[in-house]
């Protein structure tokens, strides 16, 4: 700024500092406190709740909770705990349900004294709840008295507490029923029957003994669902088993390990399958850490060292033989590590991974132990785990040689890339796409339609290999899936780096027909075994070609979907007078059709395809691609309603 100008005045005192009051400061910043206000967030209130219930339980002192959801959206969760206190509170001065709705960091996770590990959001779940509630009321049964106290306007107190009857001394807990503000979740305040039915059975299995009940009684968006009981005595060696529902497991039972010491309880439970994925599952205090931490760390030590120990004591190591590597212990295991922590500490703010060092030893100690007696103790189990390691320590070494043919070549080889694919002339990556073409008729109208400059092309030569049911090195040497593993430049598996991604959008088009699926199947399954952070962090898309072409004289329409087809009827009027094709095929279309219909960014519909429940999706492609027949031929006859407007 030079000598002449002068900055535009502005104050900077006392009145410019702004102090939100209470509550204001959540609903000023909700993200900051539930990630965001999207359709997760919207969940994310259910989950608060639910989880105060489920540190009543841990607690010992309920052993039911009930979630419902009615036809206006509005929540109730209720437990038969021992009730929210009711006292007035030394600090506030107003009752203490109240504080616990009203003020931030009020809670029993705090002291030490009432809860031993807690979930939730380190203690401000409710009150932020209420803060983003249009209204909330709750109801408390304590020492045969029945309380009530109703919030509304986010979070603003609108009847105290105040005693409204009396019940039975066999009857106690709290109820709370809110209805989240449309203001603040302005995409949707319509909860997911299924998010909510899946994360309710998970919490089941997470807390052995507790009965869970969700009710939905909305009869459009319940899937004829109801009520759900969930009650699981076996905890997560019940959970392993239902992950494992759609693969043929080569153990008789779960192993299922329990300890504590110094305060922090383990569960693990495990399983190995006649697969060769590994699904391995991490939670600390019933959340799901995703980027696993110290709990799987200690989980890696212990198998690792107990496996490769029993091994060479069994001889079925020999002297010259290498270890066991981590990658071949868990080839085919399914696990679910579950951690209680009464002072859990999470990298990041998304609690996604857990940081406690304590904990890896903790792990590692029990999990050894109890580990080492089981395999002692079942010599033919033992066996079993034993040669399926071996045999994929073997696949392994035969993969390392095929996996050095995909890896990129250095800069001065650069030139390698797949002789198939016609590549853009943009190096971009933000802004270049490649799109995955079903055959080579379609890939040569998508050649020459393209814009060249940011699109690439694929073709594929009829169905690529299904990765459910090939080892490693089959995967490797399959020309179809090296060519795209070159072509995308990220690498794969743990050497996957995205950052290296060379398009940011990998557009998978294939026929509107049952092959068509197939192939989106097939390909869906190899990016979610082996480049899942690219799905995950929406890379992976599907385009839309058109089922008809509609033409009017010199007027031309596309209709992308029956429905679309029926309005272009109406519309137009006499089918007589109009020129219909019906695309059987992307080799019908011409590069000009085949650009303004699906490739032309200004007009095209692309669907982003993500994955928001990793434990769901698994068993999903284990289901529609792995070896049992029954559960795929289930799924079939329960879906073929939805058949129409299925996207994969």
């Amino acid at each position: 700024m030079s000598e002449y100008e002068k900055p535009v005045e502005h104050s900077y005192d006392a009145d410019d500092i702004q102090v939100l009051e209470g509550l204001e400061a959540v609903r000023k910043r909700p993200g900051m406190y539930i990630a965001s206000t999207s359709e997760k967030g919207l969940h994310h209130l259910v989950w608060e709740i639910v989880d105060n219930s489920i540190d009543e339980a841990l607690a010992g002192f309920a052993n039911k909770i009930t979630i419902k959801v009615d036809n206006d959206n509005i929540i109730t969760v209720t437990d038969n705990g021992r009730g929210m206190p009711v006292e007035i509170h030394k600090k506030t001065g107003i009752s203490t349900v109240e504080t616990i709705f009203t003020v931030l960091h009020a809670g029993g996770k705090f002291g030490g004294g009432a809860y031993k590990v807690s979930g939730g959001l380190h203690g401000v779940g409710a009150s932020v709840v209420n803060a983003l509630s249009e209204w909330l009321e709750v109801y408390v049964r304590r020492d045969e008295k029945v309380y009530y106290c109703r919030f509304e306007n986010g979070g603003k107190i609108v009847q105290p507490l105040k005693e409204i009857g009396t019940c039975g001394a066999e009857e106690h807990g709290s109820e709370v029923r809110f209805k989240a503000d449309p203001t603040i979740f302005t995409e949707t305040t319509v909860y997911n029957h299924n998010t909510l039915r899946d994360r309710i059975r998970q919490l089941a299995f997470l807390n052995k003994g507790i009965r869970i009940v969700y009710i939905d009684e909305r009869e459009d968006l319940n899937n004829g669902e109801k009520e759900h009981d969930f009650l699981y005595e076996g905890g997560i060696k019940e959970y392993v088993e239902y992950l494992n529902k759609n693969k043929t497991p080569i153990q008789q039972d779960v192993i299922y390990v329990e300890g504590e010491k110094n305060g922090i309880q383990v569960e693990v439970g495990m399983q190995y399958n006649d697969g060769y994925q590994p699904n391995i599952y991490t939670f600390c205090n019933n959340i799901n850490t995703v980027e696993g931490g110290t709990h799987e760390e200690g989980f890696r030590l212990a198998i690792n060292r107990i496996i490769n120990r029993y091994g060479r004591n069994g001889n079925f190591l020999k002297k010259d033989d290498d270890n066991l590597t981590t990658d071949d212990i868990k080839e085919g295991l399914t696990a679910v590590i579950s951690v209680k922590h009464p002072d859990p500490q999470y990298e990041g703010q998304t609690k996604t991974k857990l940081g406690n060092s304590e904990v890896k030893a903790i792990v590692s100690d029990i999990l050894g132990d109890q580990l080492e007696r089981y395999l002692m103790e079942n010599p033919n189990e033992a066996k079993v785990i034993m040669d399926k390691c071996i045999v994929a320590s073997k696949a392994r070494i035969a993969a390392k040689k095929a996996r050095e043919s995909t890896r990129r070549k250095s800069v001065l080889e650069i030139t390698s890339l797949p002789g198939k694919l016609a590549d853009c002339s943009s190096k971009d990556a933000s802004i270049c796409e490649i799109y995955i073409v079903e055959g080579d008729s379609a890939g040569g109208s998508a050649k020459m339609g393209r814009n060249s400059k940011f699109q690439a092309i694929m073709p594929l030569r009829g169905k690529i290999l299904n990765v459910e049911k090939a080892r490693l090195h089959r995967i490797f040497e399959n020309n179809e899936i090296r060519s795209m593993i070159t072509a995308f430049g990220c690498g794969i598996g743990e050497e996957l780096d995205t950052s290296k991604l060379r398009y940011h959008k990998i557009v998978i088009m294939t026929d509107a027909d049952v092959d068509g699926s197939h192939i989106r199947i097939l390909l869906l399954t190899f990016f979610f075994r082996f480049l899942r952070p690219v799905l995950e962090q929406g890379y992976v898309y599907f385009a839309m070609p058109p089922l008809y072409k509609v033409q009017k004289g010199n007027a031309i329409k596309y209709a992308y979907t029956e429905q679309e087809m029926t309005d272009i009827l109406k519309e137009w009027g006499d089918a007589k007078n109009l020129g219909i094709q019906r695309y059987k095929g992307l080799g019908e279309m011409d590069p000009e059709q085949l650009w303004e219909t699906t490739m032309d960014p200004e007009v095209r519909t692309l669907i982003q395809c993500t994955v928001e429940d990793a434990m769901e999706a698994d068993q999903v492609f284990s289901m529609l691609m792995g070896e049992e027949v029954e559960p795929r031929r289930n799924y079939i006859m329960e879906n073929a309603q939805f058949a129409e407007n299925l996207d994969i």
